[in-house]
């Protein structure tokens, strides 16, 4: 599986959130219709859950979303960083559903941290495979479960396109250059993680291996064609500029360049001006029960 997002963690410099913020928002919320239909697919298995804990919430976009479909659930988002769960309260409290929505800071590595009762649903998003022991993490999400609680594990997937292969500058495949340097550097990221464990990444496998019952996969498509909106292109530019900057090492000049070009605004052959941006993309949800 491909691993193709921008998420700050374990960059190997100090992290200033305030500055990531923007960019994990301008991401989830453009990504909502596909956490949308992820999400009315888990309440036909998990209609009417009393608790639903968002491991590795960020700035509770999708929190929120959850507290919207699930509505007479609670929701609890837990992440490390501070700042994302201020994001998320005040998201929460915007939308209209702060009466039953609460954070947790907490590492997902150390578990779930103060959660007060079992979760009857666990949504994690892309954040596991940020913690070091990936199979003690589930093991732990494992016990974040009440008895018949459902695990929703996002991993994996496509990763994004937002050109087509020749572009009529530089050499043709971009893209898939980036994906490829883009895997060295998620490898030597896991590496470099505290307590760092490879697992094969069978998901359904690794559920299995926590004591749970994998029931369901499914994969879910993001397709927004060109022309894009202004938003859409907004995301696009704010993501291969921050690849760019994360991967330079490993791209040769002439890639370089034409980045350098993509994102130059004044560049008529830039992303602030192309016809043909698009957004195609495929996120994959694994679903897992605890015994009741």
């Amino acid at each position: 599986m491909a691993h193709h997002h921008d998420h700050p963690q374990h960059d190997h410099t100090e992290i200033d959130f305030a500055e990531w913020l923007p960019l994990l928002e301008q991401e989830a919320e453009l990504f909502t219709p596909l956490y949308a239909r992820a999400a009315a697919w888990l309440r036909e298995r998990q209609p009417e859950p009393e608790l639903i804990v968002d491991a590795g919430s960020g700035p509770g976009v999708i929190s929120c979303l959850l507290a919207d479909t699930f509505p007479r659930a609670r929701v609890v988002a837990v992440d490390g960083a501070e700042p994302l769960l201020e994001r998320a309260r005040a998201r929460a409290d915007r939308l209209g559903v702060a009466d039953r929505f609460t954070t947790v800071q907490a590492e997902l590595a150390d578990g779930l941290g103060n959660v007060e009762y079992p979760a009857d649903l666990l949504w994690a998003s892309r954040s596991l495979h940020h913690v070091g022991d990936q199979r003690a993490a589930l093991s732990g999400f494992a016990r974040g479960l009440a008895p018949g609680g459902m695990l929703a594990l996002l991993e994996g997937g496509l990763p994004a396109r937002f050109l087509p292969r020749d572009i009529g500058i530089g050499r043709p495949a971009l893209q898939s250059r980036l994906d490829a340097v883009q895997e060295e550097w998620f490898t030597e990221m896991r590496a470099a993680l505290p307590g760092a464990v490879t697992e094969t990444e069978d998901w359904p496998a690794l559920l299995t291996a926590v004591g749970l019952r994998h029931i369901a996969t499914r994969t879910f498509l993001l397709d927004l064609p060109a022309p894009v909106s202004e938003e859409a292109r907004a995301f696009v530019v704010t993501s291969l500029t921050h690849r760019r900057d994360k991967l330079a090492d490993g791209l040769d000049a002439d890639d370089l360049a034409t980045l350098d070009r993509l994102l130059d605004p004044g560049d008529k052959a830039s992303l602030h001006h192309r016809p043909d941006v698009f957004l195609l993309t495929a996120h994959t949800v694994y679903v897992a029960v605890k015994a009741g």
